[in-house]
């Protein structure tokens, strides 16, 4: 749905609630605000994303697009809407991403410390076999060979459901370095996960973190065709 109010609007504070809708800076279509990124103005002048949406102040929203960010960036769209000198990094849409990886690296812990995961080749493969996995993860830097071998029986254990299904996961969001500081372990490739609320919340942000960098703006006359980033 298009918005006829003013696009640059700011909300009246964090207090947004499930099913509330905000108007996004670039697009300027109203949507549900977990498919938002809020930002604020730090006290310095700052353009910083509140990804919780809890910061003080009052906030601008950009769809959940890293390129969409960066345009609302490069066209001085945070000044415009916070109606005053802002300061803008030329890298906030990259430094966003990196917040999402952070947070989904922080629910991985949790997993971790919760026992809703295991990692290593046989026990992930074991995991798979024996029907305890809800999801399956590999390092987005990791070998080709071991993730096509898993993939396989992961397809064939979950009755040939696409990997980007919401049912049965495959997670390539985060690198071995982002693994093993998130799980404290060393040399993480591959991991299982385990039903449970951490895994449910770690799902959650991982889907954010892939929906932010998958795909790419295209802006034409006020309105907005996203197509996967390939």
């Amino acid at each position: 749905m298009l918005a006829f109010a003013d696009p640059a609007e700011l909300d009246r504070g964090p207090r947004t609630k499930p099913g509330t809708e905000r108007m996004c800076v670039v697009t300027r279509q109203v949507k549900p605000v977990d498919d938002l990124i809020r930002f604020v103005l730090s006290p310095a002048g700052e353009v910083v994303p509140d990804l919780k949406r809890k910061l003080p102040g009052r906030g601008l929203w950009v769809s959940l697009s890293q390129a969409a960010v960066a345009e609302a960036a490069q066209r001085g769209l945070f000044a415009k809407g916070f109606k005053c000198g802002v300061k803008t990094s030329p890298a906030l849409a990259a430094d966003t991403a990196d917040l999402l990886a952070r947070s989904a690296g922080e629910a991985l812990a949790m997993v971790g410390k919760a026992g809703q995961v295991v990692t290593g080749f046989a026990k992930v493969e074991a995991a798979i076999t024996s029907g305890q996995a809800v999801a399956l993860m590999h390092a987005s830097d990791g070998a080709a060979d071991g993730i096509r071998k898993l993939d396989a029986l992961w397809h064939a254990r979950t009755g040939g459901q696409n990997a980007d299904s919401a049912d049965f996961p495959v997670i390539k969001a985060l690198t071995g370095d982002e693994l093993d500081l998130a799980l404290g372990r060393s040399n993480v490739i591959h991991a299982a996960l385990l039903a449970g609320p951490a895994t449910r919340t770690f799902l959650t942000r991982c889907q954010k973190l892939a929906r932010y960098r998958q795909f790419a703006a295209t802006v034409a006359g006020g309105k907005r065709a996203d197509t996967p980033n390939t």
